[in-house]
């Protein structure tokens, strides 16, 4: 096989050499907006990485006739019409674990930054004001954490809550043994772990049956003065609902790193706004050990598909 044309999209120039040491003829290119831009930077390209703030819908994928390999740097695959692609030939891979670990760190950061006021301690003192007063934080030890989803990041957020001696309880459809064995985890209904729960982090995929699953009905289960992390994704949770929860203090603090409207932000600038939420944006995935690993991931799964080879992080349309 000749050697093929190469872009990565949505590669910061800091991390082109992270490429470039693995593909040297690559060409790395920062997020491209406009779609014209995205086609005529990709035209000639048999080969393409991007994260999934690029998505490549049929109507994108008809104007690239020489692309071959089409190589997501996430897990998810929702941002590409994988259908048309099994219609055309094109390979799909993902990046299927690029460091759960970085994802629940990331949750309990925004958690210990809200419950020990972080932000506003640090915006006190930058002020010259320091006075404790008003700034009361609450324990993690003796809590109850409940987990939505126990995959790979639910599993390391099980761990870190364990660690800070919180009691544990999830749901899913999978429960894990290993869960339950080594760290004492109960697996319960969801009903109950609302009711249960002191916090509760959602690591569940954006499914039919989870989208919106945090609304109005779900959120009147909740303990009072529930806090909430989402770190997955934004169409969990009825933005609408949670801002009366808020305002009702039904739910104490949402701590945020993804959202309902992501593509329209200002549609959620209420809650993004509210005073006892804490947000960040879509950051939760984004280390130096995760980029890498998602590079590292993508150049080995276009190296096997060079050789002739069938990549190891292949990814098929749903029900193939």
């Amino acid at each position: 096989m000749t050697h093929a044309s190469i872009v990565f999209l949505d590669i910061d120039p800091d991390d082109t050499h992270l490429v470039t040491e693995h593909l040297p003829a690559a060409v790395c290119l920062p997020h491209q907006k406009e779609e014209a831009a995205l086609v005529s930077a990709c035209k000639d390209a048999e080969v393409i990485s991007a994260f999934n703030m690029t998505s490549f819908p049929r109507s994108l994928l008809t104007q690239l006739p020489h692309l071959r390999l089409l190589c997501t740097r996430s897990v998810g695959t929702d941002h590409i019409d994988l259908a048309y692609c099994k219609e055309r030939g094109i390979t799909v891979t993902n990046v299927p674990d690029y460091g759960a670990h970085i994802i629940a760190e990331h949750a309990f950061a925004l958690l210990l930054s809200t419950i020990r006021h972080i932000p506003e301690g640090d915006a006190r003192v930058g002020r010259g004001n320091f006075d404790f007063h008003g700034l009361r934080g609450i324990a993690l030890r003796g809590k109850t954490m409940g987990i939505i989803g126990t995959g790979k990041i639910g599993q390391k957020t099980a761990e870190i809550a364990h660690g800070f001696g919180m009691q544990v309880i999830a749901h899913d459809l999978h429960p894990v043994a290993d869960l339950v064995d080594r760290l004492g985890v109960r697996y319960v209904a969801l009903p109950q772990l609302y009711a249960e729960s002191d916090v509760i982090s959602l690591h569940a995929p954006s499914v039919p049956d989870t989208i919106q699953m945090i609304n109005h009905t779900t959120l009147d289960q909740m303990k009072p003065g529930v806090i909430l992390i989402n770190t997955a994704r934004g169409n969990l949770i009825d933005s609408s609902d949670l801002i009366d929860a808020l305002n009702e203090r039904r739910v104490q603090y949402a701590v945020l790193d993804v959202f309902e409207h992501e593509g329209q932000i200002d549609k959620d600038a209420e809650l993004i706004r509210h005073p006892r939420t804490i947000v960040t944006p879509h950051i939760a995935f984004y280390a130096d050990e995760s980029v890498r690993a998602m590079i590292d991931d993508t150049c080995a799964s276009i190296s096997r598909w060079q050789k002739g080879e069938k990549p190891e992080h292949a990814v098929e349309a749903k029900g193939e």
